[in-house]
């Protein structure tokens, strides 16, 4: 996976955290993703277009409430809605920011975000993209995201010339 897809995620979760929930995010070294490890709670995104796969943002519960807290200004239970909305606002705000980082000229579109709640869920992604995993902490706990993306291969000009023919 190229580098310059990996570093956009980085500082956004920095810029987002220190930002939105005046929390600083220190960064671990990003590693390749290999077995699942279980969390409680996790934002996912996907991305289309020039690049396309998804972003997974996942937190154990105890951090996840700390979070959302601190972005709501104030206690949201776990079992709510309003609780869901903000994890999947948050991976919203990381993933546009780290799109408006990716390298100019990439045409990139992110998908509405699901929000899985449950003890101990993992989520599986496409088997044919590699995955890096970003551990971050903050002093509310560490959480990590995920990026699994690849660039879309370019599209043969003939076959693309024939297929607007097609359609003309």
């Amino acid at each position: 996976m190229d580098p310059n897809f990996i570093k956009p995620f980085i500082t956004s979760i920095q810029n987002v955290f220190s930002t939105m929930l005046q929390l600083p995010v220190s960064i671990k070294d990003p590693t390749i993703k290999t077995g699942q490890q279980p969390f409680d709670v996790s934002g996912i995104i996907g991305m289309s277009g020039d690049v396309t796969g998804s972003v997974v943002l996942s937190f154990p519960r105890d951090c996840a409430e700390r979070v959302v807290a601190l972005f709501c200004g104030q206690q949201v239970a776990f079992e709510t809605a309003d609780f869901n909305d903000a994890i999947g606002e948050l991976v919203n705000m990381v993933s546009g920011n780290a799109k408006a980082l990716f390298p100019s000229g990439r045409k990139v579109s992110i998908s509405c975000p699901s929000v899985v709640v449950g003890a101990k869920h993992s989520v599986a992604r496409q088997s044919d993209v590699p995955c890096i995993q970003i551990p971050c902490v903050t002093d509310c706990g560490d959480f990590v995201i995920e990026i699994a993306i690849k660039q879309r291969a370019a599209a043969d000009p003939a076959s693309t010339d024939a297929a607007a023919t097609a359609k003309a």
